[in-house]
C-alpha cells in the first residue's frame, strides 16, 4: 500500500482501482505515512503558511431543495435572513482590520440578489479593498452572470460539485437539479478566468469507495485551484436526518490523497472537520490542508446559516474566531498569514 502512495507522490495520479485500493484498505499507519508525504509536498509549495478566508454568509434563502442541506427551500423551520450591501461592507471592514485579505461571499441560491445587485456589491468591495481577493460561492448561474461578476472584480468562485458520479448525484438532489449542469458551470468558470474551487462530501448517503476514487480522477481532469471537502453531517430537518455522518479518519485520508493528486491546490481544513472533532481543523492541516475560513458574518445570523447540525463558531465574534484559529495553528507549528493566499502553480500536474 505504501508503494501506491509513493507512486502517487511521484506521478500525481493513480488508476481508479489503485485509488480504490487505498480508500478501502487504509489504516492509521498508512494514514500517517500519507499525511507526512502530503505535508512535505504542501510545504514545497506554500511553506508553513496557513491562509485565512473571511467567510460572509450573506443569505440563507435558497431556491434549491438538496436532500442533505439545512437551508433547503422545504425546511420551514429555517429562520431566513438576508444581509444588505451595507451589512456586507461592514463585515469586510471588520475583516480587513483583523488582517483578512480574502473575503468569501457565500449564500444559498437566492434570486433576490440579482446580477445588478451582486455586481454592485462586488465592485464596491473591490474598489474599497483593492488589495483583497473576492471569492463568490452562490451556486449555479448562467455564463453571462458569471462573466458579469468577473468583470465587476470577483477573483475566485467556489462551486462544490458534491459528487463526480451522475447516478450518485441524483440520489442527493431533486430531479430538477442536473449533475451535468453543475459540471458545465465549473468549466464555464474556468473558461472565464476565475480561480475555481470545487468539492465534495465524504461519507454522504449511498457513497461508495468507487465514488470516492472517481472524485480524485474528476479533480485531476478539472484541475481546480481550490478543493473544499468535508465530512457529510446530517441536519435534523432534512430527509437525511437519520443518516450516518462521514468519519474524521476517511475525510483526512481523502485530504491527503487530494494533496498528492493536486500538489499545489488550495485546500481548506473545513468547519465541518472542526464540528466532528475538537481538533478537526488542526488534523486537517496536518493531513495536507493549507486554508482555514473563519466566519465574519454578524453573530446575529450565524446560527441561521445551519447547513448541518452542531456547526461550530456560531457564537464567536469574528476577532475571537480569528485569534482562536491563529493560536490553534501555532500549536501545531503553522503560521496564519495576512495574505491574499493565491494559488501558486509550482508543479506540473
Amino acid at each position: 500500500m505504501k508503494t501506491l502512495i509513493d507512486k502517487l507522490e511521484k506521478e500525481h495520479i493513480l488508476s481508479k482501482d489503485e485509488y480504490k485500493t487505498l480508500i478501502t484498505g487504509y489504516d492509521s499507519g498508512l494514514s500517517d505515512y500519507l499525511f507526512q508525504k502530503a505535508r512535505d509536498i504542501r510545504e514545497k509549495a506554500y511553506g508553513k503558511k496557513v491562509y485565512t478566508r473571511g467567510l460572509i454568509e450573506f443569505t440563507n434563502f435558497c431556491k434549491n431543495d438538496c436532500l442533505y442541506c439545512g437551508i433547503r427551500r422545504s425546511n420551514r423551520n429555517s429562520e431566513r435572513y438576508r444581509l444588505s450591501k451595507d451589512d456586507i461592507m461592514l463585515c469586510c471592514k471588520e475583516g480587513y482590520e483583523l488582517g483578512f485579505r480574502t473575503f468569501v461571499l457565500q449564500g444559498g441560491e437566492d434570486p433576490f440578489y440579482t446580477d445588478e445587485l451582486m455586481t454592485d456589491i462586488i465592485s464596491s468591495v473591490k474598489s474599497t479593498y483593492p488589495d483583497c481577493a473576492l471569492t463568490l460561492s452562490i451556486g449555479e448561474k448562467e455564463h453571462k452572470s458569471y462573466q458579469a461578476y468577473f468583470d465587476a472584480g470577483a477573483d475566485r468562485y467556489l462551486l462544490r460539485h458534491e459528487t463526480a458520479d451522475p447516478g450518485h448525484y441524483s440520489m442527493l438532489h431533486p430531479s430538477e437539479l442536473s449533475w451535468q449542469n453543475r459540471i458545465n458551470c465549473l468549466y464555464d468558470l474556468k473558461a472565464i478566468g476565475y480561480q475555481v474551487g470545487c468539492g465534495f462530501m465524504v461519507g454522504s448517503p449511498y457513497q461508495t469507495a468507487d465514488d470516492l476514487a472517481k472524485e480524485l480522477l474528476f479533480l485531476k481532469r478539472l484541475d481546480p485551484q481550490m478543493v473544499g471537502i468535508g465530512p457529510f453531517i446530517a441536519h435534523h430537518d432534512t430527509p437525511f436526518a437519520n443518516e450516518k455522518s462521514g468519519t474524521l479518519e476517511l475525510t483526512l485520508f481523502m485530504l491527503g490523497l487530494v494533496r498528492l493528486t493536486l500538489p499545489d491546490v488550495l485546500l481548506p481544513s473545513t468547519t465541518a472537520l472542526g464540528t466532528i472533532h475538537p481538533l478537526g481543523r488542526e488534523k486537517g492541516i496536518l493531513a495536507g490542508a493549507n486554508v482555514v475560513m473563519p466566519n465574519l458574518s454578524p453573530v446575529s445570523v450565524r446560527k441561521k446559516y445551519m447547513l448541518y447540525d452542531n456547526k461550530i463558531c456560531t457564537g464567536d465574534e469574528a476577532a475571537e474566531c480569528r485569534y482562536c484559529l491563529q493560536k490553534r495553528m501555532e500549536s501545531i507549528g503553522y503560521q496564519v498569514v495576512t495574505d491574499r493566499g493565491d494559488h501558486k502553480p509550482l508543479f506540473n500536474h
